[in-house]
């Protein structure tokens, strides 16, 4: 276990990743020295170091100082040469799973898990705890517009975490709170199958400490299956959704779009009807994930008005439905979709938000492996679209075997309107060139999109 009154100086090797600026956020808020590296600059890295966490580009022995510990992100491979100098030099090196727990022990943890949702989840639980005054440590997986950060050391007894399941991260936590979004197969270079995916969630929940409490969505199928196995086995449950149930608890009805581009809602606990809350983030699914919020709520004792207030407060995260600009009537909007239900549920809100108007949906695939084995699912994701935009495909940490392409993606999607580009600097172009009074243009991916996005919204701009 580690000392934290030991520890002096940690380098943080791929800090420029949601949850790694988080921790660094949270080491240096606990008195911590923090540096560390990353292979390109980005406005989160610009943040870090004007909050005084500096970070070099490149990775080099020289970049770690005199830290008495390494910890690197799940990106990051054992022949870094930041990796093998912390080794060479008797360093103590971690990854992410290994220091969570150490990060988190002693606090009160509330561990937000899923398939999806899990960011937006996070940030409203955060907010929740800190309208009712709790002060509570957090990790959330995307700077919160509210709050413009993603990562705070607090001085309460809480911690809310997302709780990554990729490369079973989560099992290092031990929540007083979990939360169970929904249970689906993705991370295939991590999970063979759903199956173990399920043993993943399932093991998630049996490190729920002794008293805790499970709150988990009735209306997916696993993450019920999941509820009704802790809640048989002895386990505290809660159960929300927008189906009615038995044993439900928070329920959803009457969602519907609001003036304030988000989706209103009746609240009901129970057989009680609490009141209708007003949200500024769109879509239906945002209704559901605002009850396991409820579920928080009621599981801490926090009065409703102080939960309704905390959610209707909210703005969101960034690259969750994040609209970059709106330039002579375009706008252009970032998401971290890269699930083909994630594409699916994102484009059903853009439509509730912006009914009649012409839907330019622009993808960039997120990985070979999590194409390959969801390749049917992501070919029907794109009805709710008007044109399909493929980019080139984000390899991340895989290599490219040249056997799946963009234009290969793009002859094989499910719409009478698709094209690929074969760059990203030629879909900034053509998109430029493209785009009319009145289009959405929803970028969706998880690596460089977003990059096209902010750049598309300063070509418009030029050209206005």
């Amino acid at each position: 276990m580690i000392n934290f009154q030991q520890v002096r100086e940690v380098h943080i090797v791929g800090i420029g990743g949601a949850g790694m600026s988080a921790i660094a956020r949270v080491l240096q808020g606990k008195g911590v020295r923090v540096h560390g590296s990353d292979q390109r600059q980005s406005p989160l890295i610009d943040a870090l170091a004007a909050e005084g966490i500096p970070v070099a580009i490149g990775h080099t022995a020289g970049n770690l100082g005199r830290a008495d510990l390494v910890l690197i992100s799940s990106a990051v491979l054992e022949d870094n040469a930041e990796v093998r100098a912390a080794k060479q030099q008797g360093i103590q090196v971690l990854d992410r799973p290994q220091f969570l727990g150490a990060l988190t022990a002693g606090y009160d943890v509330i561990a937000i898990a899923g398939a999806h949702g899990k960011t937006t989840v996070t940030g409203m639980t955060t907010l929740l705890l800190l309208e009712a005054g709790l002060d509570p440590t957090y990790i959330v997986g995307g700077v919160m517009a509210d709050l413009a950060t993603n990562g705070h050391a607090g001085a309460g007894k809480h911690f809310v975490i997302e709780a990554d399941e990729y490369r079973n991260t989560f099992l290092a936590l031990k929540p007083a709170i979990a939360v169970v979004t929904n249970v689906e197969f993705d991370h295939p270079d991590s999970f063979p199958s759903e199956r173990f995916v399920r043993m993943a969630f399932g093991n998630f929940v049996d490190n729920i400490r002794t008293g805790g409490t499970l709150i988990a969505c009735n209306d997916d199928r696993l993450a019920h299956a999941i509820g009704a196995s802790y809640h048989a086995n002895g386990g505290n449950l809660m159960l929300y959704g927008q189906n009615e149930g038995v044993g439900l608890t928070w329920r959803a009805t009457g969602i519907h779009a609001n003036e304030l581009g988000g989706v209103t809602f009746t609240a009901r606990l129970g057989a009680e009807v609490m009141g209708d809350i007003h949200l500024r983030v769109p879509g239906d699914y945002n209704a559901i994930n605002a009850l396991a919020v409820l579920g928080v709520a009621e599981a801490l004792g926090i009065k409703w008005a102080i939960a309704r207030a905390a959610l209707e407060r909210f703005t969101g995260t960034a690259r969750r439905f994040e609209i970059l600009g709106d330039i002579d009537g375009i706008v252009v909007i970032d998401d971290y979709a890269h699930h083909p239900t994630q594409i699916r549920n994102v484009l059903r809100a853009v439509r509730q938000r912006y009914p009649g108007r012409r839907i330019v949906a622009a993808w960039e695939p997120h990985t070979f492996s999590r194409v390959r084995a969801l390749h049917t699912d992501f070919m029907a994701a794109f009805a709710d679209a008007d044109h399909v935009v493929v980019l080139p495909i984000y390899a991340a940490r895989e290599a490219d075997d040249g056997t799946l392409t963009s234009d290969s993606l793009a002859q094989q999607i499910k719409h009478p309107s698709v094209e690929a580009f074969a760059t990203l600097e030629e879909a900034i172009f053509r998109l430029t060139g493209q785009a009319q009074t009145g289009d959405v243009i929803l970028m969706l991916g998880a690596g460089n999109e977003y990059i096209v996005g902010r750049r598309l919204v300063l070509e418009l701009e030029r050209t206005s």
